[in-house]
Formats: structure tokens, C-alpha cells, sequence
């Protein structure tokens, strides 16, 4: 416990009492005020008999009624999250962690294997949930001819092991390439088939007869 005394604005004494010993701190410029002192042993009888006594009272109830919320372990939910943005006409890459409890938590956004620089980063603050439950979101700006592999890399106490999702924007490409030459394919194979029928379907115009 800490006890201090200020006088006309300032510190006058520091009092501290740990493991039943007590240390006392008067400063130099009040020690010509001999009735400011205090008188240490009854500080020292009020701090071991009243006030240390009472703390203890007082947090171990509380620990008692909030122990199993704070002995509690809630695994976070895990989401990387791409935003369309209208403004630069690339994207938003956010990273968000949800639902967890403790409080403490690591998170960190890759780039290919390399943590994304913090001055790139927007966000990082721990908020609460309603549930009593916490979250925290970190977000980046990408071109939209981004081509990396981003990873939200999440480490809590309620995980045994890291937990990684990631989302690779180079296979995206590459997807998005195959699914345009599979429209293509089909509609040249489909043109190719309507015409095929409709030269197959053709009938030759009747001879005229002529008669003599």
C-alpha cells in the first residue's frame, strides 16, 4: 500500500508499507513544519490493523464473485476480409479477430511472408464487445493490381497454435484468367455448333421445270 501527503500543492511525505515493513518519505522542504509530520506509528498501526486488512477483504470477494469470468477462455474468430474501394478504385484488406477473451492478443498482418509495415496499417485498437468478449481489427490499402498473398496471422491463450487464414490475390488473377478463356472456349465452341447445324439443316431450292 502507498500513502502520500500533499501540501500547498506539493508532495509532503511518501509512506509505503509492503510485506508488514513500512518506509517513510519526508522531502526536504517542509521538514521545518514539525506539526505537518505525521505520526508514524499510528500510520503505521492504521495501515497493518485497518486499511490493508480491508484492501484484502475487498479484492478477495471480488475474486471470488468475478473468478470464473477471469479464469474464462474464449477462442477468437478469425476473418480476412477484402472491401471493394470506390474512392482509389483498389481495395481494402482488413484483418479482423472477434469474440476473444482474454484480452491480450497478438495479431499480425503478411505480405507474402513479411509482416506488412506498421505506417501502412490502419486500426489496432482493442475494443469490447457487449458480451464481454473483446476484438480488434487491422486494416491496408491495396492496388487493384495487387498480386500478393496476404496472411492475418493470430496468436491467444485460448489457441494452442497460431492461427493463420489467408487470402492469395496471385491465384485470384489466375482464376479470374481461366474463367474468362472457359467463357470463351465455350462460346467459340458453341458459335462453332450452330453453324455446323444450320449448313447441315440447309436445303437446296427445288429446280425450276421447263416444259417444251
Amino acid at each position: 500500500m502507498i500513502s502520500k501527503t500533499a501540501y500547498q500543492g506539493s508532495t509532503f511525505d511518501d509512506l509505503h508499507f509492503l510485506d508488514g515493513k513500512i518506509t517513510y518519505q519526508l522531502f526536504s522542504n517542509y521538514t521545518e513544519e514539525p506539526g505537518k509530520i505525521r505520526n508514524l506509528e499510528l500510520s503505521k498501526s492504521r495501515l497493518e490493523k485497518l486499511y490493508y486488512p480491508a484492501c484484502i477483504k475487498a479484492l478477495n470477494n471480488y475474486l471470488k464473485k468475478r473468478g470464473t469470468q477471469l479464469n474464462r477462455k474464449v477462442k477468437p474468430l478469425v476473418r480476412l476480409i477484402q472491401k471493394a474501394n470506390s474512392d482509389s478504385g483498389g481495395s481494402r484488406v482488413s484483418c479482423l479477430s472477434s469474440g476473444f477473451y482474454p484480452r491480450h492478443i497478438n495479431l499480425t498482418l503478411f505480405r507474402d511472408g513479411q509482416p506488412v509495415s506498421d505506417h501502412e496499417i490502419t486500426g489496432g485498437d482493442l475494443l469490447p464487445n457487449a458480451d464481454g468478449t473483446y476484438q480488434m481489427r487491422k486494416s491496408l490499402e491495396i492496388s487493384a493490381a495487387d498480386k500478393h498473398k496476404y496472411t492475418c496471422s493470430v496468436t491467444h491463450l485460448s489457441l494452442d497454435n497460431t492461427l493463420d487464414v489467408t487470402l492469395d490475390f496471385s491465384k485470384q488473377f489466375e482464376s479470374a484468367i481461366l474463367s474468362v478463356l472457359i467463357v470463351l472456349a465455350l462460346v467459340l465452341v458453341f458459335g462453332t455448333g450452330v453453324v455446323i447445324y444450320k449448313r447441315r439443316n440447309r436445303r437446296p431450292a427445288p429446280k425450276e421445270h421447263v416444259e417444251t
